[in-house]
C-alpha cells in the first residue's frame, strides 16, 4: 500500500477539523461542567474522541446505514444537544445533568458531542471523500494533540481569562454554538422529509 502523503491536504484537513471542532470554543462550556464538580480527564477525552473519527473515517456510513440513520437524522439529533448547551450557556440554567458513574463529563457532552460531534463527524466523512485517508489520519492526530493540551490546561487557560473572560466566552460561544445548532439543524432537516 502506498501513502500518499500531502502537507497541503494535511493543512487544509486540519483547518477544516479545527474549525469544526473548535476545542477553544468550547472552552467556557468546559470550564463550566468543572464548576460543576465533573471530572474531566483529558488523555481518556482525547485518546476516545480520536478512536471515534479514525472509526468514524472508515466506518461511518455503514455503521449509521446499520440502524437506518442518515447522516442528516444524525445531524439534526446533535443540533438538538448542541441546542441544549447553548441554552445552559446562554441563559446561566442547567439542563444536562450527567447521571452517570464517577461525577464525570468525559464521554458526554466532551468527547460527543463538543469534540467527535455530529459536525465533526460528518466533516470527516465529507474529507474523505477529497483528501487521501492518511492526511485526514494525520489532520485528525494533530487536532487531538491540540485538544488534549487545553484540556489539560484548563485552569492555566481559566486564570488567564479570569471569571470575567470566561463568562463572556460563554455567552459569546454560547450564542455561536446555537447558531451551529440551528445550521446543523436547517441544512439537514429538510432531507429527511
Amino acid at each position: 500500500m502506498e501513502l500518499n502523503f500531502c502537507y497541503k491536504e494535511i493543512l487544509s484537513a486540519f483547518m477544516v477539523l479545527f474549525a469544526v471542532i473548535d476545542i477553544t470554543g468550547s472552552i467556557p462550556v468546559i470550564i463550566s461542567l468543572k464548576d460543576k464538580g465533573q471530572k474531566i480527564e483529558s488523555g481518556k477525552a482525547s485518546i476516545i474522541s480520536t478512536l471515534i473519527f479514525i472509526v468514524f473515517l472508515f466506518l461511518g456510513e455503514a455503521i449509521l446505514s446499520l440502524f437506518g440513520v442518515s447522516i442528516n437524522a444524525f445531524a439534526v439529533a446533535g443540533s438538538f444537544v448542541f441546542f441544549i448547551l447553548a441554552g445552559e450557556m446562554i441563559l446561566d440554567i442547567e439542563i444536562f445533568k450527567y447521571q452517570g458513574p464517577g461525577g464525570t463529563a468525559t464521554i458526554v457532552p466532551i468527547v460527543f458531542p463538543l469534540i467527535a460531534g455530529t459536525g465533526s463527524l460528518t466533516t470527516v466523512l465529507t474529507l474523505r471523500a477529497e483528501y487521501a485517508v492518511e492526511n485526514i489520519i494525520l489532520a485528525i492526530l494533530i487536532n487531538m494533540l491540540i485538544v488534549y493540551v487545553v484540556l489539560r490546561n484548563l485552569s492555566i487557560v481559566e486564570k488567564i481569562l479570569g471569571k470575567g473572560g470566561v463568562y463572556i466566552l460563554r455567552k459569546f460561544f454560547g450564542i455561536i454554538l446555537l447558531a451551529i445548532a440551528v445550521k446543523l439543524f436547517t441544512a439537514n432537516i429538510t432531507s429527511l422529509f
